[in-house]
């Protein structure tokens, strides 16, 4: 139904009583990230002029003896410039890739960051989808990018950056995707007081099923003893999981540990082998029977390559009918007659809004509330047109905080 169907966004109410020293205030704060934005692209122009001139002009000479070229006077500047400006050379170094391709191949998103109507990440991301394109369809992705990231937080204009190249370029998608599987791995890196980042860098089915696995699990742990945040809980069950000796449920562990004694079975874990996350993808039908490459979408990541969305769809338990038609019998509406949202367009209205429907938020809608724009109490329906997903902090502020949601 796109094109049939708004989606709901939340706008601020305006009061009378605000006061207008704050407003100009918020104006002046985004005048200077404008200014920060164009300063951030005239630096690339320089960079790029610097590559240029290093490359060109100071290899040609004291390169040449050495047999390298170019590539030492490119190599030159990158130690130069991390000297320059205090950072690791590996940050100097995308500094000079990111200007070269800012200036000599997409010089629309360079135009829009000197204007200041986006900002540097804004361009980076640019960057990273549109660097491995053909010149016609980098073009292409450029034009239909620019206008979004104008308008979108740098999390959100990835999500849909990543959709438009999919869209434009399917037929690498696969390939793409078997390749960064190789590059799979888990880092750990220090932290302040006492500290530490564990990551894992992995195919998005396996990390996002992890999550929502480890996310169910924390929400099942929250009593009304429970005070640990879901945050802590997320951290608790994940170390508990990892470091398990996989001998709960009180039978003997077979670790050093004298003849006889037993393991207490642990909540966590017991809990957390009952729990089947339930990971929610769109795919286009003829995807699903060979016919066709477009994307699929990943509830909580965007799109994904044809060839896993068809491994995910094999391997599911149970499959939820979603086609975008008005005669599929979907649950839309129950008017006045329940305040309860049917389950179906609980699901219904989750894929349509897919985040929490405030700006630049990006919760999952699968764990936002679901509320009525126009309150129950006040005649609102419970109906798509009356629902929007928002999560438990934005919910609040629509509330209490002077807000209000615009279908």
């Amino acid at each position: 139904m796109e094109g049939l169907i708004s989606t709901p966004v939340a706008v601020p109410t305006a009061y009378a009583m605000m006061a207008d020293t704050r407003s100009e205030l918020v104006e002046t704060v985004a005048q200077f990230d404008r200014m920060i934005a164009q300063l951030t692209g005239m630096r690339a122009e320089a960079i790029e002029q610097a590559r240029v001139w290093s490359e060109f002009t100071e290899a040609s000479v004291a390169g040449t003896a050495a047999g390298m070229g170019p590539d030492l006077g490119r190599r030159s500047l990158i130690a130069e410039l991390a000297c320059a400006m205090r950072m690791p050379e590996r940050t100097a170094e995308s500094l000079v890739n990111d200007s070269q391709a800012l200036v000599n191949d997409l010089p629309a998103t360079l135009a829009a960051l000197r204007s200041g109507s986006i900002g540097y990440r804004h361009a980076q991301l640019v960057v990273d989808q549109a660097a491995p394109l053909e010149p016609a369809i980098r073009a292409e992705l450029e034009q239909a990018a620019l206008p979004l990231a104008s308008s979108l937080t740098p999390s959100a204009f990835d999500r849909r950056l990543r959709s438009l190249r999919e869209r434009m370029d399917p037929g690498s998608a696969i390939e793409r995707h078997r390749r960064a599987v190789t590059d799979r791995r888990i880092e750990c890196s220090g932290g302040a007081d006492g500290m530490a980042w564990l990551s894992a860098y992995l195919p998005v089915e396996q990390a996002v099923a992890i999550y929502s696995r480890i996310t169910e699990t924390s929400r099942g742990l929250q009593t009304a003893e429970e005070t640990r945040t879901l945050t802590q809980l997320r951290a608790d069950v994940l170390a508990t999981v990892l470091l398990g000796d996989g001998s709960a449920d009180g039978v003997e562990a077979d670790d050093g540990r004298d003849a006889g004694d037993t393991v207490v079975a642990n909540p966590i874990e017991g809990l957390f082998r009952r729990i089947r996350p339930r990971v929610m993808v769109t795919v286009p039908v003829l995807t699903l029977l060979g016919a066709s490459e477009q994307p699929a979408t990943l509830e909580g990541y965007g799109p994904i390559d044809p060839e896993t969305a068809r491994l995910l769809t094999a391997e599911a338990p149970s499959l939820t009918r979603l086609l975008t038609h008005p005669e599929t019998g979907a649950v839309l509406s129950v008017g006045r007659d329940s305040y309860r949202i049917p389950a179906r367009l609980r699901t219904w209205l989750r894929v349509r809004d897919g985040t929490c429907r405030f700006p630049g938020c990006g919760r999952s809608a699968g764990t936002c509330d679901l509320d009525h724009t126009l309150d129950w109490q006040y005649g609102g329906s419970t109906d798509w047109r009356n629902l929007a997903s928002l999560c438990p902090k934005h919910h609040t502020l629509k509330h209490e905080g002077g807000w209000h949601v615009s279908q």
